[in-house]
Formats: C-alpha cells, sequence, structure tokens
C-alpha cells in the first residue's frame, strides 16, 4: 500500500468521524438548515470556500489550462468576482429578509417574492441541476483514486461519495461548517506547498509559456468560444451570484457583518487561487504527459512531479475539495427537497422532527443517484456546465429582479425561468450553425430578463407592496 492511499485513507476516516462527532449538536431542523444562525465570518468564509472550490475549480480547471493555458483562470476567477458582488449587494438584502421572516432555503424566498408555483419549479429544477454537478465532483475523487490505485470509476465513486453523504447527513449545514473548516486547512496547505515545487520541476515559470507552447498559452484574455477563457464569465459569474447553496449557507451568518466580511474574504481567496490549478495545469502540459482524459490532468502532476510525500499531501488537498464540495450540493439537494418540495407540498404538517429525517434521507437518496449519474456523464467540466448553465437561467433574473423591484409577481418570475431555460436549449443543441461567439448561457439570461420586463410592462397592477 503505497503512501498517497495509506494519507486518503486516514483522511477519509477522520472527517467521517469528526461529521458524526458533530451532529450531537444537531437537535432541530433550524441546526441542519441554516446552523441555528449562528456563524459568524470565519465559519462563513470556510463554509462558502469549501463550497467554492471543488471539482470544477481545481481537477476541471487543470484540464482546461492543460489545453487553453492561463485562460482557464476565468473559471474560479469569475466565480470570485461574482462573489464580491454576492457579499455586497446580494447576500445582506437576503439576510435581513431570511432573519425577519425565518426563511430557511432559497424556496421560502421565491414564495415569500412571486408566490408557491414559482419555488415548486424552481425546486424542481435545482434538483436536477444539483444531481448534475454532485456527479461532476464525484467524478473528480474518482479520478484521483483511478490514478493512485487504479480502481474503475465507479468503485471510487462510491468511496467519494460514502464519505461525504455520512458526515454531511449526520451533521447537517452546523456539522459541515465545522468539517469544512479542517477540509480548508488540508486544501490549502496542500496547494500551497505543492504549487512552487511542481513548476520548479518543469523549468520553471518561464517554461509554462515557452515557444513550443500554443500561441494562446500565455493570452489571459484568450478564449476558444463558450466555455472557454473570458467567456467562462457568462457561465460561472451569474451562477456564483445566486447560488441557491449559498444563499443558504450565507442564511446561516449570525449577523449581517459576519455575512459582509465572510463572502468578500471568501471572495478575494477565490481570485488568487484561481491561479494555482490554472499553473498546475500548465505545468502538465509543459512536461509533456500526452494525457488524454482532462480529469487525470491535475492528480497525474501531483503524483509524478512531485515528491512521494509531497504528492501524498496535495492530493489529499484535491480528494478534500471534492468532498467538501460534495457536501455543499448535498446540502443544496437535500434541503430544497425536504424543505421545498416535501415540507411545502406533500405534507405541511410535517413535525420538526419529521422534516430533520427526510432532509437526511434525501442527502443519502442524492448521494446514490449522484453516484449512477458519475458514471455516464464523462467529464468534470460536462458536468458542471450543465449545472451552471440551468442555475443562471433559471434563478438569475428572478432573484435579482425580486430584489431590485416590487412590481414583478408570479408572471414575470414564470415567464423569465421559461424563456430562459428554453432559449439556452434551443441555443445549445438546437441551431444547426450556431455562431462561435452566441454563448448560449449568456442569451438565455437575457431572453429571461426581456421576458420579465415584458411581462411587468404589460401589467398595471403591483403584485404587492
Amino acid at each position: 500500500m503505497n503512501i498517497h492511499l495509506i494519507l486518503l485513507i486516514v483522511y477519509s476516516v477522520g472527517i467521517v468521524a469528526f461529521g458524526l462527532w458533530t451532529a450531537r449538536f444537531v437537535r432541530h431542523s433550524a441546526d441542519f438548515f441554516v446552523a441555528g444562525r449562528s456563524l459568524g465570518p470565519g465559519l462563513i468564509l470556510a463554509s462558502m470556500l469549501a463550497a467554492n472550490i471543488g471539482a470544477g475549480s481545481t481537477v476541471g480547471v487543470a484540464g482546461l489550462a492543460y489545453r487553453d493555458g492561463i485562460g482557464a483562470w476565468w473559471w474560479v476567477g469569475a466565480a470570485g468576482l461574482a462573489s464580491f458582488v454576492f457579499a455586497f449587494w446580494v447576500a445582506p438584502p437576503l439576510w435581513r429578509l431570511a432573519k425577519q421572516h425565518d426563511f430557511y432555503t432559497t424556496g421560502d424566498y421565491l414564495e415569500f417574492r412571486y408566490g408557491a408555483h414559482v419555488r415548486g419549479v424552481v425546486s424542481v429544477l435545482i434538483a436536477l441541476g444539483s444531481l448534475a454537478i454532485l456527479a461532476g465532483q464525484i467524478i473528480a475523487g474518482a479520478a484521483i483514486l483511478n490514478v493512485i490505485v487504479g480502481i474503475p470509476r465507479w468503485a471510487g465513486s462510491l468511496v467519494g461519495a460514502g464519505v461525504m453523504t455520512i458526515y454531511f447527513a449526520a451533521g447537517g449545514l452546523l456539522g459541515t461548517a465545522w468539517v469544512n473548516t479542517v477540509q480548508l486547512v488540508i486544501m490549502l496547505a496542500g496547494f500551497l506547498v505543492a504549487l512552487p515545487v511542481a513548476i520548479e520541476h518543469v523549468g520553471g515559470m518561464a517554461a509554462l509559456i515557452a515557444p513550443n507552447r500554443p500561441p494562446w498559452f500565455g493570452d489571459f484574455f484568450y478564449s476558444a468560444g463558450p466555455g472557454s477563457g473570458w467567456t467562462l464569465l457568462f457561465l460561472t459569474f451569474p451562477a456564483f451570484v445566486i447560488s441557491p447553496g449559498l444563499i443558504q449557507k450565507a442564511y446561516g451568518a449570525v449577523n449581517e457583518r459576519a455575512l459582509v466580511k465572510g463572502i468578500s474574504l471568501n471572495a478575494l481567496a477565490l481570485v488568487l487561487f484561481a491561479f494555482v490549478p490554472t499553473l498546475l495545469g500548465m505545468a502538465a502540459r509543459t512536461a509533456n504527459f500526452g494525457i488524454t482524459d482532462p480529469n487525470a490532468v491535475l492528480p497525474t502532476v501531483l503524483l509524478t512531479q512531485l515528491p512521494a510525500w509531497l504528492g501524498a499531501l496535495a492530493l489529499s488537498a484535491v480528494f478534500s475539495t471534492e468532498v467538501d464540495t460534495c457536501d455543499a450540493v448535498l446540502f443544496m439537494l437535500s434541503t430544497t427537497l425536504s424543505k421545498d418540495l416535501y415540507k411545502r407540498h406533500i405534507n405541511p404538517q410535517a413535525s420538526d422532527q419529521q422534516l430533520l429525517r427526510v432532509a437526511r434521507a434525501t442527502a443519502v437518496g442524492g448521494g446514490a443517484l449522484g453516484v449512477v449519474l458519475s458514471v455516464y456523464l464523462s467529464t468534470v467540466v460536462q458536468a458542471l456546465t450543465i449545472f451552471y448553465s440551468l442555475l443562471g437561467v433559471t434563478l438569475f433574473v428572478p432573484v435579482l429582479g425580486g430584489l431590485l423591484t416590487q412590481r414583478s409577481g408570479e408572471p414575470e418570475a414564470l415567464s423569465a425561468i421559461a424563456t430562459g431555460v428554453v432559449t439556452l436549449f434551443i441555443v445549445a443543441f438546437a441551431l444547426p450553425a450556431r455562431p462561435s461567439w452566441l454563448d448560449p448561457n449568456l442569451t438565455g439570461i437575457v431572453a429571461a430578463a426581456i421576458a420579465y420586463v415584458a411581462v411587468m410592462a404589460f401589467r398595471r397592477t403591483p403584485a404587492y407592496v
């Protein structure tokens, strides 16, 4: 048994044990859903950053950087820029409403603002999108185990999903906030030590953009079209401004000052961290590995370009990022299914303990479905693109529109959602010869905004005052 596998086993057992221990503090659904609204800036930072740095931000970005070079920064960098917007202009008014009206989920806000129908439609779409992003995280964890010990994807998916499902189902937001703090320390330590060693091993920074590299490799503003380089702004920026999982984590803040401080520190950390997996992916290209699977770029460079002990630490850090983002997705999925669908539409009379049991059960079920889906989706980026696209066109306009104007109501929200989703799928899949500049996500969001404003302009009576 090699040192890489030993460290991963020790890490996994330790995280599960710690997560089960935190379950003793979860006695009510409020603890599970919003951590009793007790999170200070440190736990907000850890929880947000752990949710935001996952499979796409590490394994996915390294794969993009292997192909596109420094322009892969925009995947995580755009999320960091969006997080500044979330910290100062979106999260505070949502937190105040949540505090005043005792919101647990994004669905609570949507029903308050638009009605039960909007909540139900969005809940279904979020649940479907969450399964895609959960599969993406599980694919990344399985890729690490495949590189280390050669086990097939389905077996690696079971291992990774099992770890995060157990500790999340036990502790909910309150437990995972503490677990994420431990994971964050492991992740940052592993990456910050590994990066300079890996770059030095391939000849230093100058070698990353040497003349034999593709001409675009050192171009920060390069893009090959939608889903590449700076155009990733249209994919990740909207999703990180209105992510239901991040909004629900924001509800857990103890006060507004802690909320703004924690999220803004998270935003700064994302902008800086975006360079780490990008440079590691470029280092893999410089080392001429001839990798054909984008999911294997990061695990390969960490396994082969570092001393054994450092490679083990770095791989544990990557595995940590996949696991802690999985729990963030499970949080979004289980709270949506239990609170927004079960409690609101199936059993409105459910007791607090019934709701807590359903939340835990849906977390386990979601983890199992994520494993199944991870076997059929090919790459991390493919899985996450499905989620971010659906999230942006569904929620960006209704959430921000609800904060900016009181004139809009259910017709505006439903028309925006329907128009955005239909436009996204038409542009992405139905156009026979789509122009390279036509981004499906941006087009869907613009169409949703036009529908929202058009319906509001034709309606004379304000939805509520």
